[in-house]
C-alpha cells in the first residue's frame, strides 16, 4: 500500500492506514523532490501528532534535511513561517476530521501549495521506497517537471542512481523554533493595520485545535472583548469533537447566552471558519466570501473585480455577484484549485462554502483566524450587527448535502445508470438548480449536492441520487 494526495494532502487512519512507516518514507520523498537544506514542520493537537511528526523528521533528516520544529500552530502559521523563511513546510493535520485520523499536509518553499508535478514525483518516490526492504532492486522514479524554484534544490540521499545513504555529519539535525507561534500571532494582529475591533464581543470555537494557541489572544490584541470560548481544552481525542466549524452548535449557545456580537468556529487545524450572528444563525463561507468581495470592490481592494468559488458554492452567491456586477470563477472543490486560479490570473480573493477563504494580499492559503479578523473588522467599519448584513447580501437555493460511504469510487464514471438519473433532475430543476455527484478527496465518501427552488425539491433529488450512488456501486 503507498500513499496518495488527495484534495489536501494525505490522509488516513493515523497508526493504521497512515503509519509511521509511511510517514517516514513520506519525509524522505519530500525531502528529494522539495529540497532542503531545511525543512518546518508542525502539528495540530492530535494523540498522534507526536508520533507522525517524529516518523515525519525522521525521514527528512535521514536524508540530509535538518528539520525545524514549530509545534502545536494552525497550518496558515506553517504556510505564512514558509513564506517568511522560503523553507518548504509540512503540517501534520487532518483538518476537520475526527481524531482518530491524521494527515501531511506540504507546502513548498514561499508556503505555497504543490504543482501538480511536485505531487506525482512524491508519490513516485513513495512507491519505491515502500516496495521493499532490498533498495537496490528499485529502479529510480522518471524525471519530473518541478517548478523552477526547486530545480536543483534536491536533497543528496535520494538521487538517480541509488548513492550511499546519508551517514555522520550529513544527517539532518532537529530544533525547536520556539518564537513562531508568537511571530504568527503578531502577524494577525498586524493585518488590520492598526485598526481597533472597537470592543465588539466575540465569542471563538477553536475546535480544541491548533486554532486554541492563537484566537483568543489574538483578539484580545486586537481590541475586542472575548466574552466566550468554545473547544479551547486540547486532550488530543477531543478535537472537532462536537464543537468547531463542522459543528457550531456549542458556539451558537454561548452566543446567545452571552449577547456576543459574533461568534466564529474554527477547524481542527485552523484554516477556515464558519461565523454566528447576534441571533445564533450559522453564516457559512458563501455569505461570507459575498460579504468580502463587496466590501473589497467598494474599496477599490478586489483584483479583476473577481471572486474565485468552487463547483459547491450556492448558485444564490452567483447571481448576487452578478447583480453586483463582480465576476466568478469557478474550480473543483479545493483551497488548492481556488489558490492556482488566484496565482494565475492574479485575483486576490477567494473560497469555498466550507469557510476557506483565501486573502492572496495577506496569505499563501485559507487561513481562519485571518478570516475571523477581518470579517469583525468589517463589521466595526461597517456598523452593522452580522445579522443584518449577511441577511441582505444574497438569497440562498435551498442545498441538500448527502454523503455515501463508498469505499470505492472509481466506478462513478462508468455508471450510466447514475449520469442518467442526474441528467433526468437536472432536466426537471431546470435553471431553478443543479446537481453535483463527485468523490470525496479526503475521505472514501461519494459526496451528492442538489440546489433547488425548495427544500422539498432539493431532498427528493437528493434521495433519488443517493439511490442510483448505490445501486451503480452496489452498496446495497
Amino acid at each position: 500500500m503507498t500513499l496518495r494526495f488527495g484534495t489536501d494532502g494525505v490522509r488516513g487512519s493515523a497508526n493504521a492506514e497512515l503509519t509511521p512507516e509511511m510517514v517516514l518514507a513520506l519525509g524522505r520523498a519530500a525531502a528529494s523532490v522539495l529540497g532542503g537544506p531545511r525543512f518546518l514542520v508542525g502539528r495540530d493537537t492530535r494523540r498522534s501528532g507526536p508520533l507522525l511528526c517524529s516518523a515525519l523528521a525522521a525521514g527528512l533528516m535521514s536524508e540530509g534535511v535538518d528539520v525545524v520544529d514549530l509545534g502545536v500552530i494552525p497550518t496558515p502559521g506553517v504556510a505564512a513561517r514558509s513564506a517568511d523563511t522560503g523553507m518548504p513546510a509540512a503540517v501534520v493535520s487532518a483538518s476537520h476530521n475526527p481524531f482518530a485520523d491524521n494527515g501531511v499536509k506540504l507546502f513548498g518553499g514561499g508556503g505555497r501549495k504543490l504543482a501538480d508535478a511536485e505531487e506525482e514525483s512524491i508519490e513516485r518516490w513513495l512507491a519505491e521506497l515502500l516496495a521493499g526492504p532490498d533498495r537496490e532492486k528499485c529502479s529510480a522514479p522518471g524525471p519530473v517537471a518541478l517548478a523552477p524554484e526547486v530545480q536543483g534544490a534536491r536533497a543528496g540521499g535520494l538521487r538517480p542512481g541509488r548513492p550511499a545513504a546519508v551517514v555522520g555529519s550529513a544527517v539532518g539535525s532537529a530544533v525547536v523554533d520556539s518564537e513562531a507561534l508568537e511571530w504568527y500571532r503578531q502577524r494577525l494582529v498586524g493585518s488590520l493595520q492598526g485598526r481597533r475591533l472597537s470592543e465588539l464581543a466575540v465569542a471563538l470555537d477553536c475546535a480544541n485545535g491548533a486554532a486554541a494557541a492563537v484566537a483568543p489572544e489574538v483578539f484580545a490584541a486586537s481590541g475586542a472583548r472575548v466574552v466566550a470560548t468554545v473547544g479551547t481544552s486540547p486532550e488530543g481525542t477531543n478535537i472537532n469533537d462536537r464543537c468547531g466549524s463542522t459543528d457550531p452548535s456549542a458556539l451558537v449557545s454561548a452566543v446567545l447566552s452571552t449577547g456576543a456580537d459574533l461568534g466564529l468556529a474554527f477547524d481542527g487545524d485552523a484554516d477556515r471558519v464558519i461565523a454566528v450572528d447576534g441571533c445564533g444563525r450559522v453564516v457559512d463561507g458563501d455569505r461570507l466570501l459575498a460579504l468580502f468581495a463587496l466590501d473589497l470592490r467598494s474599496r477599490g481592494l478586489l483584483a479583476g473585480d473577481t471572486v474565485v468559488v468552487t463547483v459547491m458554492t450556492n448558485l444564490g452567491f452567483h447571481r448576487a455577484m452578478g447583480a453586483a456586477g463582480i465576476g466568478v470563477h469557478t474550480t473543483d472543490v479545493g483551497d488548492r484549485n481556488v489558490l492556482a486560479a488566484l496565482d494565475a490570473n492574479g485575483w486576490s480573493l477567494g473560497g469555498e462554502q466550507s469557510g476557506h477563504l483565501v486573502f492572496k494580499d495577506l496569505a499563501t492559503t485559507g487561513d481562519g483566524v485571518l478570516s475571523g479578523l477581518l470579517l469583525a473588522d468589517l463589521l466595526v467599519r461597517a456598523a452593522r450587527p452580522l445579522a443584518g448584513i449577511a441577511e441582505d447580501v444574497m438569497v440562498s437555493f435551498p442545498q441538500v448535502l448527502r454523503n455515501v460511504e463508498a469505499p470505492d469510487r472509481s466506478r462513478l464514471v462508468g455508471a450510466p445508470g447514475l449520469w442518467a438519473e442526474v441528467a433526468a433532475i437536472e432536466a426537471d430543476l431546470g435553471g431553478q438548480g443543479r446537481v453535483l455527484v463527485r468523490p470525496s478527496g479526503t475521505e472514501p465518501l461519494v459526496r451528492v449536492m442538489v440546489e433547488a427552488s425548495t427544500v422539498g425539491a432539493a431532498t427528493d433529488a437528493a434521495e433519488r441520487i443517493e439511490v442510483a450512488v448505490r445501486r451503480a456501486l452496489s452498496l446495497g
